[in-house]
């Protein structure tokens, strides 16, 4: 699949004399990547030279996304992600009906040799709550808030909970198919069904923390088309 690199400037969703927060299209690294010329620090320095990233995303995750642009603004929201006063709001369509009320998760996180991780009492603390934002026939949309900030943290807890997201084959999710909710779906001659969306279904919806004069800065991030034409198709099939 061949990338569009978008316009960093049309990814701005909120900008001051310290920060600029932005949202993340899927699909393009946060950091650096060995595999992928063109990553979100790259471009943020090419219109910012002192920009650092507070935070990451997976590549494959979309959403908000902070910006320092200079050492002290980086510095105080690291401070405030040290100390776990950032709040972030993740939305992920997971497969099966989950009915989640103020459901915790404290569950220890231990990263793996190959990249990924698993539930393990020897590894690092963390602690996430979900709840239900919509079912569908065989989806549910949730609303996750990660306490902590483990690698895959998200990913890992939903998958222990038997409710892995959508898409993240990495953990257990399954592909979502047009053909799964569409009567007489038909595919042309020769080929074969592809996923409707080509990644996991996860969003970074928001994230709230306060500014260097103590101002509350809180930022929403409307879903990408991918994200949004998911759950379109599946609002289409209710339980």
């Amino acid at each position: 699949m061949k990338l569009a690199i978008p316009k960093f400037e049309q990814l701005v969703l909120f900008e001051n004399e310290d920060y600029i927060l932005i949202n993340k299209p899927p699909f393009i690294a946060t950091l650096e990547d060995r595999n992928d010329p063109v990553n979100l620090l790259k471009l943020a320095r090419e219109v910012e030279p002192n920009a650092q990233m507070c935070h990451r995303l997976d590549k494959d995750t979309s959403g908000v996304l902070a910006i320092a642009k200079n050492q002290d603004a980086y510095r105080h929201l690291s401070i405030q992600f040290e100390q776990r006063e950032v709040k972030k709001i993740y939305h992920a369509v997971v497969d099966g009906i989950a009915s989640f009320e103020e459901k915790e998760v404290v569950k220890s996180i231990l990263k793996l040799s190959d990249g990924t991780v698993k539930i393990d009492g020897t590894g690092k603390s963390a602690q996430t709550w979900f709840n239900t934002l919509q079912t569908f026939k065989n989806h549910t949309l949730v609303h996750c808030r990660p306490v902590t900030g483990r690698m895959h943290q998200i990913r890992i807890h939903l998958a222990w909970l038997k409710f892995p997201i959508c898409g993240d084959a990495t953990y257990g999710g399954k592909p979502f198919y047009l053909s799964s909710v569409k009567r007489g779906y038909n595919l042309k001659k020769n080929s074969e069904e592809e996923p409707f969306m080509k990644r996991m279904a996860l969003h970074a919806q928001s994230l709230t923390f306060l500014g260097l004069k103590d101002e509350k800065i809180e930022v929403e991030a409307p879903y990408p088309k991918d994200f949004g034409a998911l759950l379109k198709q599946l609002s289409q099939n209710l339980r």
